[in-house]
């Protein structure tokens, strides 16, 4: 059991970019804490528009999509996004657990689902099924 938790946590992913969308500072800090050792390139949007161009800019491998967004909101990111390429993972997170919204999430195109807080095990478990393909 304690095998499969390091070997989570442990990723090098630095051939791989993920975007980060969060306006949350704290987040931010989590984000950056938790991914530092996986190598992998990170970009920071802190608005769903500012997602959006960068993704229209860069190669990014997964997309980690706060819903709660100042300007455009990560729904409508999300849906932007896709249309740009529908085959990029794009994993929600939020602190809104209400009932119905990991329907919500996935029927705009989201992959995955993480409510805040989020567990760094749960992060690095998540993006693991995406990023090592």
């Amino acid at each position: 059991m304690s095998e499969n938790i390091s070997s989570s946590l442990n990723q090098d992913w630095g051939e791989k970019v993920i975007l980060v969308v969060e306006d949350v500072d704290t987040n931010k800090i989590f984000f950056d804490a938790a991914l530092r050792k996986t190598s992998a390139k990170i970009l920071w949007a802190k608005d769903g528009k500012e997602a959006v161009d960068m993704f229209q800019n860069n190669e990014i491998d997964l997309v980690l999509m706060d819903l709660q967004l100042p300007i455009m909101d990560g729904y409508t990111a999300t849906k932007e996004i896709k249309k740009i390429n529908s085959s990029i993972p794009i994993i929600a997170q939020t602190a809104h657990v209400m009932s119905g919204e990991r329907e919500k999430c996935l029927e705009v195109g989201c992959d995955d689902y993480l409510a805040k807080p989020i567990r760094l095990q749960i992060l690095m478990e998540t993006l693991s099924k995406y990023l090592n393909k």
